[in-house]
């Protein structure tokens, strides 16, 4: 049976900051572009969900999905029905219970992966549906509350499809969201990098652009949402080597999937990737560290309700005048 340490390393909460590192910064992914073949991964996050062992690598997408339905706690309000877009095989339905929801429609584009625990019972009913993130077939008006765990990163037009979210939203209704950032894997893509240019003369991506957390709230205020709130964590996990972080990396169904990909990397840059990650990066008990950069947004569908700032110049006291008056 293969070793594998699923120890995670808890950062705590906030803009921490990563080791720095030779690798290309990750770009945010522009609006509308077809950086992801869709298709390619929907096939491998149905072959994920059919491996017997499937279970065994929900580990990264269980925590996930825990931190973010405690972001929902801290919302002190009970939410009829919801929506968890990009469910996969129901991560945050563990977490959650009668007290927080009525009722939870899970929708995923991978068949196979969304019906995967579909014998499984839970504390909350629940429903799925198989849909396109891309492309939500719900009505305006439907959910009190949004949930996304882990699968917005694969999505092209994410502006897109953060405006079908708050249409489909109650007014007043919110969304919660999780996915990883541009600095996940660093360690990876730098032993990569290297490892390419010293065999083979040049590099080609094999780690999939993400998002940058500072552009998240111009893209939450593009799509029409409201009193926007932004953080992000960091989880690390020790692998054994390179190669198990690659090996588990494929059996979550989270390989490239970019559409100008180029093929499978040699043999001996792989190798030379793994030595260059142990000798840079390795813990002193062999292990190497893969870390995670975990991104958490809030926004609310806009209601006369809510909370609004005062209008420019309703100030009845001057910022000269506070500035004036003695210190006590």
């Amino acid at each position: 049976m293969r070793m594998r340490s699923c120890c995670f390393s808890f950062l705590s909460r906030g803009f921490t900051s990563v080791a720095s590192s030779t690798a290309e910064p990750v770009k945010t992914i522009p609006a509308a572009a077809k950086v992801f073949d869709r298709h390619v991964k929907v096939l491998q996050r149905n072959a994920s969900a059919l491996r017997p062992d499937s279970k065994t690598y929900d580990y990264l997408k269980d925590e996930v999905a825990d931190r973010l339905v405690d972001r929902l706690l801290d919302i002190k309000r009970r939410f009829p029905k919801v929506l968890d877009v990009g469910a996969g095989a129901g991560h945050i339905i563990k977490f959650v219970d009668k007290d927080m929801m009525n009722h939870l429609v899970q929708m995923d584009s991978a068949e196979k992966m969304l019906f995967r625990d579909k014998d499984e019972k839970y504390e909350v009913s629940t429903e799925r549906v198989h849909a396109d993130e891309e492309l939500l077939p719900f009505p305006d008006d439907t959910f009190d509350c949004v949930l996304s765990s882990m699968s917005m990163h694969w999505v092209n037009d994410l502006p897109g499809t953060l405006i079908q979210i708050r249409k489909c939203l109650k007014p007043d209704g919110v969304f919660l969201g999780a996915m990883v950032g541009g600095e996940t894997l660093y360690e990876l893509r730098t032993s990569l990098q290297l490892a390419q240019i010293e065999r083979e003369g040049g590099v080609s991506p094999h780690v999939s652009p993400m998002a940058d957390l500072k552009d998240l709230g111009s893209l939450l205020s593009r799509a029409g949402l409201t009193l926007t709130t932004l953080d992000t964590d960091e989880i690390v996990v020790r692998y054994p080597s390179m190669y198990e972080l690659i090996q588990d990396l494929n059996a979550m169904g989270e390989s490239n999937a970019i559409i100008n990909r180029s093929g499978s990397l040699k043999r001996d840059t792989i190798d030379a990737a793994a030595e260059i990650y142990q000798s840079v990066y390795g813990n002193e008990d062999g292990t190497i560290p893969a870390t995670f950069q975990i991104l958490y947004m809030i926004g609310w569908k806009p209601d006369e309700s809510q909370p609004k700032p005062a209008k420019r110049g309703s100030g009845e006291i001057s910022l000269k005048a506070l500035e004036s008056a003695p210190s006590s």
